[in-house]
């Protein structure tokens, strides 16, 4: 039974080599897991591209309130101390 390594997918050419690499090195099964935080990107190419690399299963979540909640309100409140 192949292992499985889950891989933070961006579709970019680093995460796209990286994913090829385990799945030749380990002999391993490579699960995409991506993250919509509100980014321009085309999340089906991401997960079309996926799948030709070879990646039986993609996950495609959906974080963009968890992303606002957790960092960017957190950031507007540090700079409107810093600002006074």
């Amino acid at each position: 039974m192949p292992k499985k390594i889950v891989l933070a997918y961006s579709g970019g050419l680093d995460t796209s080599i990286i994913l090829r690499w385990l799945q030749k090195k380990y002999n391993a099964e490579v699960v995409a897991f991506t993250a919509d935080i509100g980014q321009n990107e085309d999340l089906e190419s991401i997960s079309k591209k996926a799948t030709r690399m070879g990646c039986k299963e993609i996950f495609v979540e959906n974080l963009v309130e968890e992303f606002a909640r957790d960092f960017v309100y957190p950031m507007f409140r540090i700079n409107a101390l810093y600002e006074g």
